[in-house]
């Protein structure tokens, strides 16, 4: 029973780790596609923008600290498809994550982020970039999360030789 505990713990562990991963990975991504004109929206935008104002929030100060707050913040999301989709197999459930976390963010909480405009001004690069980007983490915790309690609930066999 123990071994069970600790392989769950083991995975929930890891499931934050994955998030803090996939937080930091796309936030390098978001950055770049943002210096390269890609994108109209960074995650500065909406991390420090919204709630301070400063030329330092557009610099690489912003875009630094931006990140290491979206870093943890990443961790919320892993969090709940651990908790509620881990079990599921595949590469589908983690994109419909990932757009289902672009829809919650770009259309429902957008008036509360004053510096990215809303979706019917957002110019269709800005939209299919960021879409991407949230797919692309999405599939990163999703297949990892699933990937990882999957792997865990098969006991080993040299494990039931032991027992």
């Amino acid at each position: 029973m123990a071994k069970q505990e600790e392989r769950q713990s083991s995975v929930f562990l890891k499931s934050l780790f994955c998030g803090a991963a996939g937080g930091f990975i796309w936030g390098i991504v978001s950055s770049i596609a943002y210096f390269f004109s890609f994108s109209e929206v960074s995650h500065a935008s909406f991390i420090l923008r919204t709630f301070f104002s400063g030329s330092w929030t557009e610099g690489w100060m912003g875009e630094l600290i931006s990140l290491c707050i979206l870093t943890i913040l990443a961790i919320i999301p892993a969090l709940i498809y651990y908790l509620l989709f881990k079990q599921m197999h595949g590469i589908m459930p983690g994109i419909l994550y990932g757009i289902g976390l672009w829809v919650i963010i770009f259309y429902f909480l957008n008036p509360l982020f004053y510096f990215v405009p809303p979706l019917n001004e957002m110019t269709m690069d800005t939209i299919v970039t960021t879409a991407c980007q949230f797919v692309l983490y999405g599939v990163f915790v999703g297949y990892t999360i699933s990937y990882e309690h999957h792997d865990r609930r098969i006991v080993p066999k040299s494990s039931q030789n032991e027992a």
